[in-house]
């Protein structure tokens, strides 16, 4: 394998990823696709990309080996909300929105997961990333994208949106799915290279 497809009409997460092909997998060349994709509603992260990545299987004609992420911030206090419909959150209510539903509210555990479906050209493989933390009282940092400024990982008193790329990586929910793919590219679909024995 010497390229592999990223499906993703988000630069941001293609940069994330991008810069760890680069540094644990450099001759494999990440490109971005955006193709059109179908995504069911469900509870479930790992049922929902799964999907998506059968569906291109069965209804595209584009057999190159690709991923496809995604990813939910799931508040304790809120049952898990907004979990799976993170990105529709955001787009509605927005971070001041979801700061107002928590309020005052002292307990504010929440984690990231995060869930890749890779086609190998075989079949599909899932890999999942998950980050503790607790959403801050108001927004801090302008890196990132979506709710980044309000997640604070627990091994840090940054927010996402304080960190650089290479720090975010360190501790993101995105970098640990996606770590678990390169290990399996790595020890299961790149050849080895053999050595010729002089005894």
């Amino acid at each position: 394998m010497d390229e592999l497809f990223f499906i993703t009409s988000n630069r941001n997460k293609f940069l994330e990823i991008n810069n760890m092909f680069r540094t644990s997998l450099k001759h494999v060349k990440l490109k971005r696709a955006d193709i059109k994709k179908i995504e069911i509603q469900s509870k479930n992260l790992e049922e929902i990309v799964r999907y998506a990545a059968e569906w291109i299987l069965e209804n595209t004609d584009f057999r190159k080996p690709f991923f496809i992420e995604d990813a939910g911030l799931f508040i304790d206090i809120l049952n898990g909300f907004p979990g799976p419909y993170s990105h529709y959150v955001y787009e509605t209510i927005g971070i001041d929105g979801v700061l107002r539903l928590l309020g005052d509210i002292e307990k504010r555990d929440a984690k990231f997961l995060s869930v890749i479906a890779f086609w190998d050209g075989h079949k599909v493989v899932t890999f999942i990333g998950e980050v503790t933390g607790k959403i801050a009282r108001c927004p801090r940092g302008s890196h990132g994208f979506g709710f980044d400024p309000i997640f604070i990982p627990n091994e840090s008193d940054k927010t996402f949106a304080e960190m650089d790329l290479n720090e975010k990586n360190l501790y993101s929910h995105r970098s640990k799915a996606a770590k678990k793919m390169i290990d399996y590219i790595s020890k299961i679909l790149l050849p080895t290279k053999s050595t010729n024995s002089t005894c």
